[in-house]
């Protein structure tokens, strides 16, 4: 993808198998919002494999179904995708799931919230400041006279 003469991305194309069936190209970004309604859907997802971003997602996702009811695993498995999306750092939390799964744990969404919620220290302080109403008086007064604002 361009803008002008500016390259900004380039995304993998499915290529044809010899029995002329198309590889699936699938980015979870543009359907978890999609999931986060019908968690299900999850499960029985054509190109489910293919959503995954990285091997850490689907290893999460497989342990999830063999200690959890389907249900369960599927809403906890999309919510983890969710929080990778939103806060922006899909290849941190593929390492965090994939540390969590070798020592045996099952992904704890509170405690990676936590991991990965912004630092307080680097979010800006925004101070606004509001016009006194005054100077909104005094655009009146003029528009009223005809003059110009």
């Amino acid at each position: 993808m361009f803008v002008g003469g500016t390259h900004l991305l380039t995304l993998p194309r499915g290529r044809p198998h010899p029995n002329g069936k198309y590889d699936q190209v699938v980015d979870y970004r543009h359907v978890i919002h999609s999931l986060r309604r019908k968690p299900m859907a999850l499960l029985n997802l054509v190109y489910r494999d293919r959503l995954f971003p990285r091997e850490g997602y689907r290893r999460a996702f497989d342990r999830l179904r063999e200690r959890l009811p389907d249900k369960k695993a599927c809403r906890i498995m999309v919510d983890l995708l969710a929080l990778a999306h939103e806060r922006g750092c899909e290849a941190e939390f593929a390492d965090q799931l994939t540390a969590d799964l070798d020592a045996g744990r099952l992904p704890e969404l509170n405690r990676l919230r936590a991991h990965f919620a912004p630092d307080p220290a680097h979010l800006p302080n925004v101070v606004v400041q509001l016009a006194p109403l005054a100077t909104y008086e005094c655009l009146i007064g003029t528009a009223e006279t005809g003059g110009a604002a």
